[in-house]
C-alpha cells in the first residue's frame, strides 16, 4: 500500500433539529476512507467553517493521519496564538476524524483505542424543565418510566421566568432576577424531593447566572437536597471564587463548559476545587486534550461529565461516549435525545436504553453522515435568545 495521506477536508453544515452543527470530513488516499469529527461552535459556526477551509485544510492536507499526537500539536501551535473557541473547534473536528480513521484502519472502536471498556454503557441525566412544578414533575416522572435514574431540573428555563420590572425603553433580551431565580431553585427541589424521595439523583444548571456570593449561598441551602452537583455555579471570570464555594458547601461542583484553555481546569482540578470537570470536547480541541484531561482528573478524584446538549453533533456524542467507556472516573453523561431528522443525517447515532447510553460497535467513532440529507436542512444565521442575558435593569449579564 502506497503511503497513507490526508488529500481532502470538507466541512459540513447542518441544522437537522434547528440547530447549527459543523461537521469535518477528512478523506484519504485510499479509497472510501474518511473519518468524521465534531467542530460545533453554535454560535459562531461560520468562522469555524472559515478557519477550517482556510487554515487548517491546507494544514494537515498531505499529513499521514495515523500521526494524530503530531497533527494536533502543531495544529495547534501553527497559529502561534492558541486556545480559542474558535480554533479549538476547528482543530477538534480534525482530531476527532483522525480517531475515527484510526479505529477504522485498526479494525477497532474507538473506546479499544483508549484502552478498552471499563463498562458497557454510560449513565446518563435528561433535562426536566418546565412553566410551573406540575409541569416539572411529570418530566421527571415520564423520565423515570423510561429508566433514567439522573434529571436535572430547572424551572423555567435558565435564570427561570419572573416578573422583571425594568427602567423605560430597556434594551431587548433574556431578562431574569438572579433573587427571584436562586429562592425558586430551593422550593423546586424541596417539591422534587417530597415527590419523589431519594430514588433518584438530582441535578441543576446554574448556568452562570449568579455572583459568587449568591452561589455560595444557593449551594449551602441545596445541601439538605443532596444533589448529584449543582452544574456551573460561576463563569469562568470568577473562578477564584471556587475556593470559597467549596469551603462553604458540601453540595458537589461541576464546571466547565465554557472553558476553552487548560489554566481554567488545571487548578481546579489540582487544588479539589471541584467534583465533576464537564468540559465540550470540541471547544478544547477534541478527543486527544479530553483524553489527557480525564487522566489529569482521574489523578485527584474528580469525575467526568462532558457537555453533551442539541450542539455537540452525534459524531460528537459519539466521541463522549467512547471516552466514558473507556475512563475509570467517568461520573455521568449528559444526553440529547436525538430527533428523527439527526438521525436520517447521521446514520449510526449512539443508542438509549433504560437509562444508559451505548455506542455503535463499529470501527472508529461508529457514526456516518449522509451528506445528501445534511444539505436539507441549511444552517440559519442568527443568535439564541438566551445568550443576550440582561439583569433587571437592563444591564447585560454573562450567561
Amino acid at each position: 500500500m502506497n503511503k497513507l495521506q490526508i488529500t481532502s477536508v470538507k466541512t459540513i453544515l447542518t441544522a437537522p433539529a434547528g440547530i447549527n452543527l459543523v461537521v469535518v470530513k477528512v478523506e484519504t488516499s485510499e479509497p472510501g476512507l474518511y473519518g468524521l469529527g465534531c467542530a460545533t461552535f453554535t454560535q459562531r459556526y461560520l468562522a469555524v467553517a472559515e478557519a477550517i477551509e482556510r487554515d487548517l485544510k491546507p494544514f494537515v492536507i498531505g499529513k499521514d493521519p495515523q500521526r494524530i499526537e503530531d497533527i494536533w500539536q502543531t495544529a495547534m501551535v501553527s497559529s502561534y496564538w492558541r486556545n480559542g473557541p474558535v480554533l479549538n473547534n476547528a482543530l477538534s473536528g480534525i482530531d476527532m476524524a483522525l480517531w475515527d480513521i484510526k479505529g477504522k484502519l485498526a479494525g477497532l472502536p474507538v473506546y479499544q483505542l483508549l484502552g478498552g471498556k471499563c463498562r458497557e454503557a454510560a449513565a446518563i441525566y435528561r433535562h426536566a424543565d418546565g412553566a410551573d412544578l406540575g409541569e416539572i414533575e411529570e418530566r421527571v416522572h415520564q423520565y423515570m418510566e423510561e429508566g433514567v435514574r439522573h434529571i436535572r431540573c430547572q424551572w423555567g428555563g435558565y435564570g427561570g421566568k419572573h416578573t422583571v420590572q425594568s427602567p423605560e425603553e430597556a434594551l431587548p433580551g433574556a431578562y431574569f432576577h438572579p433573587a427571584s431565580y436562586a429562592r425558586g431553585v430551593v422550593k423546586l427541589f424541596d417539591r422534587m424531593r417530597e415527590r419523589f424521595g431519594d430514588e433518584i439523583e438530582l441535578l441543576h444548571d446554574v448556568h452562570e447566572r449568579l455572583q459568587p456570593v449568591e452561589a455560595v449561598r444557593l449551594a449551602k441551602q441545596l445541601e439538605p437536597y443532596r444533589l448529584f452537583f449543582l452544574e456551573d455555579p460561576l463563569p469562568p471570570e470568577h473562578l477564584q471564587a471556587m475556593r470559597l464555594l467549596r469551603q462553604q458547601t458540601a453540595t458537589p461542583l461541576a464546571i466547565g463548559e465554557l472553558f476553552v484553555h487548560p489554566q481554567e481546569w488545571v487548578p481546579l482540578i489540582s487544588q479539589g476545587l471541584i467534583d465533576f470537570i464537564r468540559v465540550h470536547l470540541s471547544a478544547i480541541g477534541g478527543i486527544t486534550p479530553a483524553r489527557k484531561l480525564a487522566a489529569l482528573a482521574d489523578a485527584f478524584g474528580v469525575r467526568t461529565a462532558w457537555h453533551g446538549p442539541g450542539d455537540v453533533s452525534p459524531v460528537g456524542h459519539a466521541a463522549n461516549l467512547h471516552l466514558d467507556l473507556s475512563c475509570p472516573n467517568f461520573g455521568i453523561q449528559e444526553w440529547y435525545a436525538f430527533p428523527e431528522a439527526v438521525q436520517e443525517v447521521f446514520p449510526g447515532c449512539p443508542s438509549v436504553r433504560n437509562g444508559y447510553a451505548y455506542v455503535r460497535e463499529a470501527p472508529g467513532l461508529g457514526v456516518d453522515i449522509d451528506e445528501t440529507q445534511a444539505a436539507r436542512y441549511p444552517c440559519r444565521h442568527e443568535l439564541p435568545a438566551w445568550t443576550l442575558a440582561r439583569l433587571p435593569d437592563g444591564s447585560s449579564a454573562r450567561p
